[in-house]
């Protein structure tokens, strides 16, 4: 069993400290080890960025999307991380350690990342709200960066980029509604590589600090 598996089944305080609740998940854990017929409970967002914090190593991307697929996010618990500007998508921090790291994201229409890759890490985007666009490209050396797929997600919808998947999100401009996404990326995300289509060039990008920390 995972480290992150088995952190799932633990239960969580928001008031703990960091030190006893890594204490609470060996109890929970050793608990659970002998329980293991006991359904899986939903976590709260709360609960969420405390599972992620505790992660030993950096969990691979299944673990994610099922960790994802058990949270319930109530809009008061997301309103301290909302926030959008004009000319870019607003980007605010949850939580980071050196294994993961999970931001909110607010997009107005017509507000897009580049066309990139994670250059190393993975990573879980869940729409809490709106409507979100997802292109992904093939890239050759010789020929460059190819269209492969187009999807559309809406509220509750789930996508995830493996390596070394090449694409592009956002907020399409006919939504006429602002977009509200959570992201999750292990490890923390650094320097990425962006392209441009039909070309072979390979240029460096560098995420902006979060709006909000």
């Amino acid at each position: 069993m995972s480290s992150l598996d088995s952190a799932l089944r633990a239960e969580y305080k928001p008031s703990v400290s960091a030190v006893n609740q890594e204490a609470t998940l060996a109890a929970k854990l050793q608990h659970q080890n002998e329980t293991t017929s006991e359904p899986a409970r939903s976590l709260s967002f709360q609960d969420l960025a405390e599972v992620l914090l505790a992660q030993q190593s950096v969990p691979s991307l299944p673990e994610l999307e099922r960790l994802v697929a058990r949270t319930k996010i109530s809009p008061h618990e997301l309103h301290p991380y909302l926030g959008f500007k004009v000319g870019n998508y607003c980007r605010h921090r949850v939580v980071r350690n050196e294994f993961v790291e999970m931001l909110v994201l607010c997009w107005k229409p017509g507000q897009r990342t580049p066309i990139h890759d994670h250059n190393g890490s993975h990573g879980a985007v869940f729409v809490y709200e709106g409507i979100l666009w997802e292109t992904t490209f093939d890239y050759d050396a010789e020929t460059g960066l190819a269209y492969k797929a187009h999807r559309e997600l809406r509220d509750g919808g789930l996508t995830g980029s493996e390596l070394p998947d090449i694409h592009q999100i956002g907020n399409p401009d006919v939504s006429g509604r602002d977009l509200i996404t959570i992201h999750i990326y292990g490890p923390p995300l650094g320097v990425l590589k962006t392209y441009k289509l039909g070309s072979a060039t390979i240029d460096l990008y560098t995420p902006a600090d979060p709006d909000f920390l």
